[in-house]
C-alpha cells in the first residue's frame, strides 16, 4: 500500500469518526440540516486536500461541482430563457400572448442552433461564425460605450476638476500625475529619454503600485472565503463557538 493510499483511507476513517463522535454528543443533528452539514463538511475537507497533493477525492469533488453547476445552469437557461422567452411567445402556451404568435423569435432560435454546428462536421461548421459575428458585433457595441463611460470618462473627470489647497486637492494632483505619466509611459512614438523618460519611470511606479493593490484585493478576496469556510468548519460543523468567526 502505498503512501498516498494510506493517507486517503486515514483521511476517510478519521472524518468520519469525527461524525460520528459529533452525532452521539448531539453536536450534528440526526436530520435533512445534520446531513447537509455532514456532506458540505466532506466536500470542504475534499477541496482543501488538494493543498497536499492531486488526488481522486478532489478530483471527484472538482467534477461534482461542475456538473451540479452545469446542470443548475441549464435548469435556469431553460425555465427563464427558452422556455419564457422563446417557446412560450412562439407557441403562445400560456396564452399572454392573445394568440399572436412571436414568430420572429425563430432567428434568434436560428443563430443559437447555428453556434452548436461548431460541434458538427466541418460541412456545417461555417454557419457558426454567422452567430458569432453577430454576438461578438453586438457584445462590441454593448460593451464599448460602457467600457468608455466606466473608465475613460470616469477617469477624465477627477483630472479635470479645480485643484485647491487642502487634502482634495493633493489627490488630484496625485490623480492627475498619474494619469499623464502613465500614459507618457505607454506613447512610444518618442524616445524615453530627458524629461520623457523621467516621466515613464514615474508612470511606472504608478502603475506598479495599481498592480500591486489590485493583487492585494485580490488576495484579501480570496482571504475572505478561506475565513468563511474555516468558519463553518469549526462553527457549524465541529461546534466550536469561536469569536474570531
Amino acid at each position: 500500500m502505498t503512501r498516498d493510499q494510506i493517507f486517503f483511507i486515514t483521511s476517510l476513517f478519521v472524518f468520519f469518526v469525527i461524525n460520528i463522535f459529533l452525532l452521539a454528543t448531539g453536536s450534528l443533528s440526526p436530520d435533512w440540516a445534520g446531513l447537509g452539514t455532514f456532506i458540505a463538511a466532506g466536500i470542504t475537507l475534499s477541496l482543501y486536500s488538494f493543498l497536499y497533493k492531486d488526488n481522486p477525492l478532489f478530483k471527484f469533488t472538482e467534477n461534482l461541482y461542475v456538473g451540479v453547476a452545469a446542470a443548475y445552469t441549464m435548469n435556469q437557461v431553460w425555465y427563464t430563457v427558452l422556455l419564457a422567452d422563446v417557446i412560450n411567445p412562439t407557441f403562445d402556451l400560456n396564452g399572454q400572448t392573445g394568440g399572436n404568435h412571436e414568430w420572429l423569435l425563430i432567428f434568434p432560435v436560428l443563430l443559437g442552433l447555428f453556434m452548436l454546428t461548431q460541434l458538427a462536421s466541418d460541412n456545417i461548421s461555417w454557419l457558426s461564425r454567422i452567430a458569432f459575428a453577430f454576438v461578438v458585433g453586438l457584445g462590441a457595441g454593448l460593451a464599448i460605450p460602457r467600457t468608455i463611460a466606466a473608465n475613460v470618462l470616469a477617469q477624465m473627470q477627477p483630472s479635470m476638476q479645480p485643484i485647491t489647497a487642502d487634502l482634495a486637492g493633493f489627490n488630484l494632483v496625485v490623480i492627475l500625475v498619474g494619469v499623464v505619466t502613465v500614459l507618457i509611459y505607454f506613447f512610444y512614438s518618442v524616445e524615453h529619454t530627458g524629461a520623457v523618460g523621467v516621466a515613464s519611470k514615474v508612470g511606472i511606479w504608478f502603475l506598479m503600485i495599481s498592480f500591486g493593490a489590485s493583487f492585494g484585493y485580490t488576495i484579501m478576496a480570496r482571504l475572505s472565503l478561506l475565513i468563511g469556510r474555516a468558519g463553518f468548519l469549526l462553527e457549524d460543523w465541529l461546534n466550536l463557538q469561536l469569536p474570531l468567526f
